[in-house]
């Protein structure tokens, strides 16, 4: 695995991230970032990025600024402690990123990668609390960064862009499949109806229910699309062909 390693703010390359990184069995590049000008680190760091095509990019702290203002449309990320409030203009992130972030950060509020996993519109899944303090160089967080390095470049879909994941959010925001509801109209009565969906019975579900208020047949359709958006129709069963 080739990773691309973009240290922060007054960092030293070669520091204990990276070391590790590379002591795992991984080839690691480790380029020096220009201190003062934003900039000019971003663009050491893309021309590293174009010449070698990493599988895998890790930045820490000011370096995952630089990661995430990176020109990249397919290469995943691990963010340590992101302060992309601080550096750039990128507030967002794509979905095969994993972000590393202690709550007892002291330079970087941790509030500030639950808002950046907001902007991206990712599960709390996606961020990852170990550590205890910014740097993020004691045996669980290096742990964790290899494991999150290792699943990112495994071919393995990530559990937030599994369609059972999506379906997840998008049924009940306590994890919970079996306890949704849904509204329908009785073609026959116009009522409204609620009825309870269980979406571990699939994305995609039809069925005969009588309207509890007329007592007519409807057929129901229910699927979960792409977006993770539950949609839900009714048509008399007696219109099936």
């Amino acid at each position: 695995m080739k990773i691309l390693f973009l240290h922060g703010w007054n960092s030293a390359v070669g520091g204990v991230k990276p070391t590790f990184l590379r002591n795992s069995g991984h080839t690691v590049l480790n380029p020096p970032l220009d201190h003062n000008d934003f900039p000019t680190a971003v663009a050491q760091a893309q021309q590293v990025f174009d010449l070698q095509q990493p599988d895998v990019v890790v930045g820490s702290s000011r370096g995952g600024a630089v990661a995430m203002n990176l020109a990249n449309d397919r290469i995943p990320l691990v963010l340590l402690c992101p302060a992309w409030k601080n550096w750039g203009t990128a507030n967002s992130i794509a979905p095969n990123s994993i972000v590393l972030h202690s709550p007892n950060d002291e330079i970087i509020p941790f509030a500030d990668s639950v808002e950046l996993l907001r902007n991206s519109r990712l599960p709390a899944e996606a961020l990852l609390e170990v550590g205890n303090d910014h740097r993020l160089a004691d045996e669980e967080p290096l742990a964790v960064m290899l494991w999150s390095c290792e699943l990112l470049c495994s071919g393995q879909t990530l559990p937030w862009l599994d369609p059972t994941s999506a379906r997840r959010e998008a049924v009940n925001a306590s994890g919970s499949v079996s306890d949704c509801e849904a509204t329908y109209v009785c073609d026959a009565c116009g009522e409204e109806i609620v009825v309870p969906v269980d979406l571990s019975e699939g994305n995609r579900q039809t069925y005969v229910e009588d309207c509890p208020v007329c007592c007519r047949a409807n057929l129901i359709s229910i699927q979960l699309d792409d977006d993770g958006l539950l949609q839900i129709s009714a048509e008399p069963e007696q219109d099936r062909d």
